[in-house]
């Protein structure tokens, strides 16, 4: 058996893939096309218990191979992100696989254990966005039946008043049996169940509710007729979120103290207070990249948040590209003769140039503390600034640590920082670090039609503060490892959570006081709860998970160190968390970005291993994965494609470099000679049909990858995708989807879209397939390589790309304007030269492969030089898999 560590073309941003191959196939997989016609999906049931806001969730499908040959078969479901995965099974014609979860390290070492005696094996593997998919590919013979079951938990956040349970629904086909059944347990009293209708007008009337006090059964059972999108149709209706919201009875302003089984949860959601007066700065990006329905919805967006503004509020707005403009100087009264002021300052907005984001949270900042160093901000009110972006710095300071340190030095600790990113090319890593570092949060939003809806929801989050400086105290001698209670804010409709081990052998009440500060007043909130309270209504409700407050806990703890690791200012300080979340995530089976989950059946012979990778912005070539996203950041990997436009990706300096090679058809250029590794990877460029212009452009035909240690060699061309080992070869087709392993070596292919090809953990390679009109006066088939930095190349690494594996230094000074407005230039120190660069757009075509995405890049004329070691035709080798000779 062979392993698979790999599919690609994949739709979503943060992607588990699991695959095992049969016992039965010998050396390597062989290509298995798909037949969704034949695959029966018997059951598909989703369960759900929500206890005391804790969410247990398992999501089941039976499905059957009806096909008269192997083929695969697809478990692929969306787990709302956040939520911890803690177990998986799989039964495959009565063959059981069941999960245990590891310490990373020591789950990868049996996974290579079991790679190296040929045992079947999986990755899992990821890229961070609201949803999360999990998906399993398995291929099996004929006849066979087989059950995927997941299991996840979560803690449903209050948002706007209301708790929401987002179950994905896409089974992606009809199935005989379907059901939906999800409970609702809340010891406070259920106020209200509301089930939108979010799956469409299709569905209305199925779902049923029956509500009692504290308890409540949502179920939704559709029968094959009605799943149908017609009634003729074969493809089913089904297909989006099923969603349930509800919120609980408050009687006591001091929140809800919930004990059971030796932990506390208290619950602090206060109502009917008055709004404290807020001071916030609009900080918008209006740089080249937002231009179109970006700045569209962006502008629509502000116009409905100025009109919400409160007369006792203050506010202004900065709008920043390459440069940082402010619409006032100060803060000004929300008057609406000054609301109506603003909207027509953001509606003369036009996008262009770059991005400055360090400058433009420098200035509110300022803005903001002046106004407090001279008196003008009302002692109980609340100071925010909201960051509106849709991509990274590119302009004056651009190292993603610094800007933190800047901001985090520059800003009081009496505000708070809150990010909206737009779109994908945004690192959103870095900001969740800013927010959470300056007592905020981000959020991601989709750059299309609902943008709007997404940014005014985000900011009715945020917009109502009620309490400041709010602390919770417990009796310290009965509480133990409580979790975070101290908080900054909190803003209505929302819900703080504290939860904690309580000593409840020794006690018979706990009692809590939560001291903050209203508009008018300085508030103490008492509450006192009999520990054993909760203990009749629990026992006798057989769907109540009797853990609920342990998880609960768990939760809450794991998720807040995971938040201070971020922040964490030491690598001591770090790497003593990161050894606390793993003990946490051991002790409660649970998949951290510490842990693995490793899939085995009862023999132990056959292993799957499930972890997440190092960098989840990584979206191609992520460690040993290649999971090919189309909403992934472009910027992070060096690639070739085109009239071959070369773009190299620099880490340490976050910047993008690019140049073209002018070379003739039918040579052969080298772009990684690894002498360390044995690995080389050469392109045989091909000319169009024709000159334009008097110039014939070339392109890569055919790419070639040789595996010296392994002995294997890949060829690629716009035709088939070959591997050979010595006299032994197979071929797949770009018409085919499909497979192949041969020692501990990956080749994925998508049929008529890419191949890609993954090494054990080292590296992984990724060649896309350009198709034009056959008849087309000029143009031809041709490819580009994407190659992730990350790969581990030796230092004797060389060639066009992998010369930068060792990243020189790079210093970009004295930007000027250039021949063209938009197409700034830069003088560049390199490798002791300094070169005239121009500031351009290159295509990245891993996203869309007809038009490309825009990819801001510093581009070195004179194909290269100065940039690349010696004169590009140094890099001409006589054979496809030909070292560069050693100069």
């Amino acid at each position: 058996t062979g392993s698979i560590f790999n599919a690609s073309g994949v739709d979503t941003a943060l992607e588990y893939i699991l695959y095992l191959c049969p016992k039965f196939i010998e050396s390597f997989c062989q290509l298995q096309v798909e037949d969704d016609d034949k695959i029966g999906l018997y059951s598909y049931k989703v369960q759900s218990t929500i206890t005391s806001r804790l969410a247990n969730t398992m999501i089941q499908a039976k499905m059957v191979n009806n096909a008269k040959r192997s083929q695969h078969i697809v478990f692929d479901v969306q787990v709302p992100k956040g939520a911890f995965i803690d177990n998986f099974t799989m039964d495959v014609n009565g063959i059981t696989f069941t999960s245990s979860i590891r310490e990373k390290s020591e789950a990868r070492r049996m996974y290579s254990q079991a790679k190296a005696k040929g045992k079947a094996a999986g990755i899992v593997r990821s890229n961070a966005l609201d949803m999360e998919n999990f998906k399993t590919e398995v291929n099996v013979p004929p006849g066979t039946r087989i059950q995927f079951e997941l299991h996840y938990q979560e803690m449903i956040r209050r948002k706007l008043s209301s708790y929401e349970h987002v179950i994905s629904m896409k089974p992606g086909r009809l199935a005989k049996h379907m059901e939906v059944d999800v409970r609702i347990i809340e010891p406070q009293g259920l106020r209200y169940v509301h089930v939108p209708n979010s799956l469409g007008d299709h569905f209305n009337g199925i779902t049923t509710i029956s509500k009692g006090e504290k308890k409540a059964h949502v179920s939704f059972k559709p029968t094959m007729a009605q799943q149908r999108k017609c009634p003729t149709c074969s493809s089913t209706a089904v297909d989006g979120n099923f969603v349930v919201q509800y919120d609980v009875n408050r009687e006591n302003t001091g929140g809800e103290l919930e004990i059971f089984n030796g932990y506390f949860i208290h619950f602090f959601a206060p109502e009917n207070l008055d709004p404290l007066p807020k001071n916030i700065l609009f900080v918008i990006d209006v740089s080249g990249s937002m231009w179109g329905l970006k700045m569209k919805q962006t502008i629509e967006a502000m116009k409905a948040i100025l009109s919400e503004l409160r007369a006792a509020d203050q506010f202004s707005l900065i709008d920043f590209n390459h440069n940082v403009r402010c619409w006032r100087d100060n803060l000004v009264s929300a008057t609406p003769v000054q609301v109506e002021d603003a909207k027509k300052y953001i509606q003369t907005i036009h996008p262009n140039g770059g991005t400055n984001i360090n400058e433009a949270l420098l200035r509110a900042t300022f803005i903001l503390n002046e106004a407090q160093n001279l008196g003008m901000l009302d002692p109980n009110s609340v100071s925010m600034i909201v960051l509106v972006s849709d991509g990274d710095p590119t302009v004056g300071e651009l190292k993603l640590t610094t800007i933190q340190k800047n901001v985090k030095q520059s800003i009081k600790d009496e505000f708070s920082l809150f990010c909206l990113g737009i779109g994908f090319d945004v690192d959103y890593d870095f900001l969740q670090r800013i927010a959470t570092d300056n007592r905020g949060m981000a959020q991601r939003i989709f750059g299309n039609q609902e943008t709007s809806a997404q940014m005014k929801k985000f900011y009715n989050q945020v917009s109502t503060p009620l309490l400041k400086k709010i602390q919770f105290n417990y009796p310290q001698e009965s509480v133990s490892d409580v979790t975070q209670s101290s908080f900054h804010n909190y803003f209505g409709g929302s819900e703080i959570v504290v939860a904690g081990k309580v000593d409840t052998e020794n006690l018979q009440h706990l009692e809590s006081i939560v001291t903050a500060t209203a508009a008018n007043a300085e508030l103490v909130m008492e509450t006192l709860r009999d520990v054993e309270e909760l203990d009749g209504f629990m026992k006798k409700d057989k769907y109540a998970d009797p853990e609920f407050t342990k998880k609960l806990w768990a939760y809450l703890t794991v998720n807040q160190m995971l938040a201070e690791r971020n922040t964490a200012p030491t690598a001591a300080l770090k790497r003593n968390i990161t050894k606390s979340i793993l003990q946490m995530s051991l002790d409660h089976h649970i998949v951290t970005p510490f842990t693995a989950m490793l899939i085995e059946n009862s023999e132990k012979d056959e292993i799957m291993l499930a972890d997440q990778p190092k960098d989840p912005r990584r979206g191609c070539c992520s460690g040993q994965c290649l999971s090919l996203s189309p909403p992934v950041s472009a910027v992070s990997i060096n690639r070739v494609d085109n009239d071959p436009h070369f773009i190299i990706y620099l880490p340490k300096s976050q910047r993008n470099i690019c140049f073209n090679i002018n070379s003739e058809p039918g040579d052969i250029l080298n772009l990684v000679s690894d002498r360390g590794t044995g690995v080389v990877v050469n392109g045989q460029l091909i000319g169009a049909k024709k000159a334009e212009n008097k110039k014939l452009d070339t392109y890569f035909g055919k790419i070639g990858f040789y595996f010296k240690n392994k002995g294997l060699k890949v060829e690629i061309n716009t035709e088939k995708i070959t591997l050979k080992d010595g006299s032994y070869s197979i071929a797949l087709t770009w018409s085919d989807t499909g497979h192949i392993i041969r020692k501990q070596l990956l080749i994925s292919v998508k049929k008529e879209s890419n191949v890609t090809i993954t090494v054990g953990e080292e590296m992984s390679f990724m060649v896309l397939l350009h198709r034009v009109w056959k008849n087309h006066p000029v143009n031809v088939d041709f490819l580009g390589i994407y190659i992730p930095p990350e790969n581990q190349l030796s230092p004797e690494a060389h060639g066009l790309i992998g010369q930068f594996a060792s990243e020189p230094e790079v210093y970009i000074h004295h930007q000027r304007p250039g021949q063209i407005p938009e197409k700034p230039q830069a003088t560049m120190e390199v490798k002791g030269n300094k070169l005239t660069v121009t500031r351009g757009l290159q295509k990245d075509y891993r996203t869309d492969r007809v038009y490309g995405t825009n990819v801001q890049c510093w581009f070195v004329h004179n194909s290269g030089k100065g940039f690349i070691d010696g004169h590009y035709k140094d890099y001409l080798v006589p054979h496809l898999y030909s070292f560069l000779k050693k100069p």
